[in-house]
Order: structure tokens, then C-alpha cells, then sequence
């Protein structure tokens, strides 16, 4: 799943995502060790797609991706009022 993707899901849809790839990569490690399968670009790609998935949630957690885009907003819109008293 691209990065953008991830960030588009609402928090109830990234938990379950991230629950749903933990569990794939579960399977996955135990079909590697049994010998069924090698899938070893498929585990990376869990891998890294957990770890995209714990930053998002990490991120608007601590509010850093949301705070810098209002922080944005905010300004610009300071900015279009100053204009305007003017």
C-alpha cells in the first residue's frame, strides 16, 4: 500500500490495516520456515508497510503531520486578514 494510500485512512481503518498486514506477515514467516514459500520481497514489503503504518499513527498521535498543515493554514489565513484590515 503506497504511503499516501496510508495516510488517507481514518485511525479505525489504520489499526485494522495494520492488524490485517501483522497477520500476513505472521503467516508468511511461517510458511518461510516450513519451506513452503520464499517470500522473502513479500516480508519486506510487510515489514515495511507495518512500519509506514505505526509512523502515520505515531505521527498524528503526537500531532507533528496535522499541526504543520494547520500551522500553514493558519498563517496564510493571518496573512489574507492583515491584507484585508488594510
Amino acid at each position: 500500500m503506497e504511503l499516501e494510500k496510508i495516510r488517507n485512512l481514518s485511525d479505525e481503518e489504520l489499526m485494522h490495516q495494520e492488524k490485517t498486514t501483522s497477520e500476513q506477515l505472521f503467516r508468511l514467516r511461517f510458511q518461510v520456515s516450513l519451506g513452503q514459500n520464499d517470500g522473502v520481497k513479500k516480508l519486506r514489503e510487510l515489514r515495511r508497510e507495518i512500519a509506514q503504518i505505526k509512523t502515520v499513527a505515531k505521527e498524528r498521535e503526537l500531532g507533528i503531520r496535522g499541526a504543520a498543515k494547520d500551522a500553514a493554514v493558519d498563517a496564510k489565513a493571518d496573512a489574507e486578514s492583515k491584507k484585508g484590515a488594510r
